[in-house]
């Protein structure tokens, strides 16, 4: 893509994920389901999480693009190393995980990730944006321009502390009120829940792999 086309898409993504990101924190706390919402808020979702990661990225992006179209190329270099490491350790895995894993668990029993009581607080349009459209804009990001990946071993080890970062907080909100974030959670015990995320880990690691094959594959080997 030409520059400036790629900053119109940066900029429009950017406001989408904004905008939706807005839409989900600002639910009104009167139409909340008693079960959902309450210690850690939104921010206990690895969904509402991804949103804020992704408006990060195509903000990042869009700036990238400004700086290149004002030929303002050193710095423009260096925000694009930030862009490249947060599309390819974080934004197009968690977008994946999220999207495959939410409507995997959900198909088996919604209840577990997604209860029906929320039909009456998040409209479909919210809930598609939150758990659907984040593949496609992931999938679009990797056709429309090449990302430079990071050494393996570096981007795993990235991958693995973030994930690290939220199971830790998963786990104290669990310490704090006695009440898992997902109700899948509380089917596991406690070696079976230690299955289930390091299985979950393998999963995103998987999902980082796919992206940099993709990457490759469209794009050739980065140099």
């Amino acid at each position: 893509m030409e520059t400036s086309t790629l900053a119109t898409y940066h900029c429009l993504a950017f406001a989408w994920y904004f905008f939706v990101a807005y839409s989900i924190t600002h639910v009104r706390a009167e139409e909340r389901p008693s079960e959902v919402f309450l210690y850690g808020g939104q921010w206990k979702y690895l969904t509402v999480l991804n949103l804020v990661l992704q408006a990060v990225f195509y903000g990042v992006s869009f700036l990238a693009d400004v700086l290149r179209l004002i030929k303002k190329l050193r710095c423009a270099k260096c925000v694009i190393s930030s862009r490249d490491l947060l599309f390819s350790v974080l934004a197009f895995p968690v977008s994946t995980f999220v999207c495959v894993s939410f409507w995997t668990l959900y198909t088996y029993n919604r209840e577990l990730v997604y209860p029906k009581s929320l039909d009456g607080v998040i409209p479909l349009w919210l809930n598609h944006a939150m758990h659907t459209a984040v593949l496609p804009f992931a999938l679009l990001e990797i056709l429309a321009l090449p990302h430079r990946y990071p050494a393996k071993r570096k981007g795993l080890i990235l991958l693995g502390f973030v994930a690290f970062l939220y199971i830790s907080w998963v786990l104290w909100i669990y310490s704090e009120t006695g009440e898992w974030v997902y109700p899948l959670f509380a089917l596991f015990s406690p070696p079976g829940l230690a299955a289930f995320f390091a299985g979950s880990l393998a999963i995103i690691i998987s999902f980082y792999n796919f992206g940099e094959f993709l990457n490759r594959m469209i794009w050739g080997q980065s140099e």
